[in-house]
């Protein structure tokens, strides 16, 4: 049976039915399991969700293997994160040979359904030459990919993102017979690459982590298999306070709110230097800030930002920064480890993502940075952009303004100033909201519950 005819066109077993939450908790699906996680780079400091997902679904049960398209790139990540015991299998430059060697082999033993990879996924336009470059190395890392997935016993191949990841997560399934699922979240699918279609139509099944891409992701599905995306949400990565109670959150949010009275408001932004995060807007909001008399200070952490055609973002800000004259005002203290984020967002009062739709399509879905802020009671900031209001919640866990707004920004850090029990309650309400609807629990044992049951669905379809 083919992976398109086996790709559900009927919804499988319920993973929240007790033979499927015993299988998830225990790791023993009705045959063995072995999934293979596939991802650019492991690990990488702004995947450390990723990362937790992973260490939580082996301490579940699952057998996982890691595949990375790069390599590794350790800057900025934990000791925890550079001790990952594996199993990881690394290309990059140093498999250039093997994976040419894989290719040339998968041509001598199936040349009809390599020339029909080849003309299917390896020849559509891409969104600009960053993604050109990606999807091609990815394709052809999908052949020696293939193999490696042979050899580990893998049972279903796991693409973290929709981009490159999943191509050679495609590739290798076409080419084995191994099912592959795919995450979608945002960048990845926003503005979709030359091949979505393709790897949404052959996925066993898509998992996003909003409700906000359910619709847009079912729309590259064929009609019948529009029931296989399926919603969970990341998980929090961060050790909540010890004492988790509802006194102490509330003395927690008291402190936050008695110094939005005693100034200077502290404003904390957080997140890679990218088009799609507004922090443009974020500093001229601040010099409106500054004109209007508001004592504040604002810590604008991140890095990269360099972006095929729009040159490096971390200089521009800098740039604009000093043009402002906003130094005395805006602390850019470069990359933060994952392991300083509660000390930091403790020392905070506001957080703010102005996150915005790039002329190019991009957006964010939920950055992960947004739900550590709710899960520590900091009032968010943020826009109407993709799936941000179903976390920043406008008037109840935060403010929700228009995107590219430098006005409304600042009229929002203005109003949570002058109201600072309603700011209060909004950091009380996002912390509760992000509890619940993140726990790492409850959403890495329903990731788990996926694999195992549509697995064991396919298992049976190719039975029947």
């Amino acid at each position: 049976m083919s992976l398109s005819e086996a790709a559900p066109t009927a919804t499988p077993p319920d993973p929240s039915s007790s033979d499927a939450a015993t299988s998830a908790r225990r790791g023993d699906a009705a045959t063995p399991f072995s999934l293979a996680y596939v991802l650019l780079w492991f690990p990488l400091s702004s995947e450390t969700f990723i990362f937790r997902e992973i260490v939580q679904l082996m301490a579940l049960g699952l057998p996982i293997h890691v595949y990375t398209m790069y390599g590794k790139a350790l800057k900025g990540c934990s000791q925890e994160m550079r001790d990952f015991p594996g199993p990881v299998r690394r290309m990059g430059a140093t498999a250039f040979f093997r994976i040419w060697a894989a290719f040339f082999r998968a041509l001598r033993r199936e040349p009809g359904k390599v020339w029909r990879l080849l003309r299917e996924g390896c020849f559509r336009r891409m969104r600009n030459l960053e993604s050109l470059g990606e999807n091609l190395w990815c394709f052809m890392a999908g052949f020696l990919l293939a193999e490696q997935c042979r050899t580990d016993g893998i049972s279903l191949i796991h693409s973290s993102w929709a981009n490159g990841p999943a191509t050679a997560a495609w590739v290798a399934s076409r080419l084995t017979g191994i099912p592959f699922a795919f995450t979608g979240r945002a960048g990845d699918i926003y503005p979709q690459d030359g091949l979505l279609r393709e790897k949404a139509r052959d996925a066993l099944f898509i998992r996003t982590n909003n409700q906000a891409n359910v619709g847009w992701l079912q729309s590259f599905c064929p009609p019948r298999q529009r029931d296989k995306v399926r919603l969970v949400y990341n998980s929090l990565t961060l050790p909540l306070p010890a004492v988790d109670s509802m006194a102490s959150r509330s003395g927690a949010s008291a402190r936050k709110a008695q110094r939005l009275e005693q100034g200077p408001v502290r404003l904390l932004a957080l997140g890679r230097f990218d088009v799609t995060k507004g922090f443009d807007v974020l500093l001229t909001a601040c010099g409106i800030l500054r004109d209007r008399g508001l004592n504040f200070s604002l810590t604008l952490a991140g890095g990269g930002g360099k972006v095929m055609g729009l040159g490096h973002l971390g200089a521009q800000l800098v740039k604009m920064r000093k043009d402002l004259g906003l130094e005395k005002q805006v602390d850019m203290p470069g990359l933060i480890s994952h392991n300083e984020l509660p000390r930091i967002l403790d020392e905070h009062d506001i957080f703010v993502a102005p996150c915005v739709v790039h002329a190019s399509g991009r957006r964010d879905g939920i950055p992960n940075t947004v739900i550590e802020a709710l899960a520590y009671g900091l009032p968010v900031i943020s826009t109407t952009v993709n799936a941000l209001p179903e976390v920043v919640r406008h008037q109840d866990t935060g403010l929700a303004i228009p995107p590219g707004d430098s006005e409304a920004l600042a009229e929002a850090v203005f109003r949570l100033v002058g109201h600072p029990e309603e700011a209060r309650r909004m950091g009380r309400n996002g912390a509760l909201l992000a509890r619940d609807m993140f726990d790492p629990h409850t959403n890495n044992l329903r990731l788990a519950e996926l694999f195992i049951s549509w697995y064991a669905h396919w298992k049976k379809a190719c039975a029947a």
